[in-house]
């Protein structure tokens, strides 16, 4: 994003503008989505003050008024898919995993969910005209899931075809069946994933606060980041809120982090994608039991979610339980060596 004066905007001096920066606001957009309270915490003024800056700001950057319905759709044309390299995921969800939205996954312990984080991270990277967006991942770590040679697997497993229109997109000599020029790859693609463990709720939630920073560090390069993986993104706050008695706290603290993280894909054009534990409903007699932690929060907040369950084998079936405009349906798909497969 393109430097810009924020003493240009009322009440912010030199001092203001640099507390600003540090804690991440750089640009007018990223002014514009916050509220007073974060504001005038993060940059130390009144509420009053905050909301002026955030007023002003909205009018630089252009946004916070009405739009028609053809510049909505214009705008939404800019959305990028990033195809799952299954025919018939991608058809479940009109062309692949949306930018600017949240997209969740859940499923029982073994369904798959960190398998679709790992394909995701290497897909993301792909030229756009092999159904990738050509950029780079940041990847929460809550669980210690994150396996670097997990991404040589699934590197290593893509079709030959876009093995070799990957190479020569990022200039590498060789062709698929050339070790040396795989290797060289597969450590390109490592180091275009940024990855940190979240150790506790409030670690978690500091990183996603970083993640801002870091998007927009990388907006005007290369590889802009377009993908934002969360693994898990309830379990440090099931571990750690326990009980009808630190439920609201623990639904504050779950709202606020999805916010952070819902503001990266809206203001970098991120694909968001979060996994999810479940829990067994013991009320339920008939159908499937299995409920995704996180309530009415985290249900109102994914735009898309996403059911793994597990099947016969190495076959998993994808369930889209919700999506604004698709509908409900079903995929098989399978959890290889190689990485995720067509059935």
């Amino acid at each position: 994003m393109a430097d810009v004066d924020l003493e240009t905007l009322p009440g912010v001096g030199p001092a203001t503008a640099e507390k600003l920066g540090d804690a991440g606001f750089d640009s007018y957009q990223s002014l514009a989505v916050a509220s007073p309270g974060e504001l005038s915490n993060t940059a130390d003024v009144g509420e009053s003050t905050a909301a002026d800056i955030i007023q002003a700001a909205r009018k630089e950057a252009d946004i916070g008024g009405f739009e028609t319905g053809s510049q909505v759709l214009e705008r939404r044309e800019r959305i990028g898919k990033l195809s799952w390299q299954i025919d018939e995921v991608d058809d479940l969800l009109g062309g692949g995993v949306e930018t600017q939205s949240i997209t969740e996954v859940y499923g029982e312990f073994g369904a798959g969910k960190s398998q679709v984080t790992h394909q995701l991270s290497v897909n993301v990277q792909l030229p756009r005209e092999q159904g990738g967006l050509g950029g780079s991942v940041i990847f929460i770590d809550s669980e210690d899931t994150f396996r670097p040679e997990r991404i040589d697997d699934m590197v290593r497993g893509l079709p030959d075809e876009v093995l070799q229109a990957t190479m020569e997109d990022r200039e590498i000599e060789g062709s698929p069946d050339d070790d040396e020029a795989v290797t060289e790859l597969v450590d390109d693609f490592l180091d275009k994933i940024h990855v940190a463990k979240a150790f506790n709720s409030n670690h978690q939630m500091l990183l996603a606060e970083k993640s801002q920073e870091l998007a927009g560090e990388h907006e005007d390069s290369e590889w802009p980041v377009r993908l934002l993986c969360i693994d898990s993104l309830t379990a440090h706050f099931r571990a750690e809120y326990v009980g009808r008695g630190q439920l609201a706290t623990r639904q504050q603290k779950l709202n606020k982090h999805l916010h952070d993280i819902d503001k990266v894909g809206n203001l970098y054009n991120t694909a968001i994608v979060v996994t999810n534990q479940v829990s067994s409903n013991p009320d339920s007699f008939f159908g499937d039991p299995t409920q995704p932690i996180g309530g009415n929060i985290l249900g109102h907040k994914s735009t898309f979610r996403m059911y793994l369950r597990k099947s016969k084998g190495d076959k998993r079936i994808v369930r889209l339980v919700d999506a604004p405009n698709l509908a409900d349906g079903e995929a098989v798909m399978r959890v290889q060596d190689a990485g995720l497969k067509p059935e």
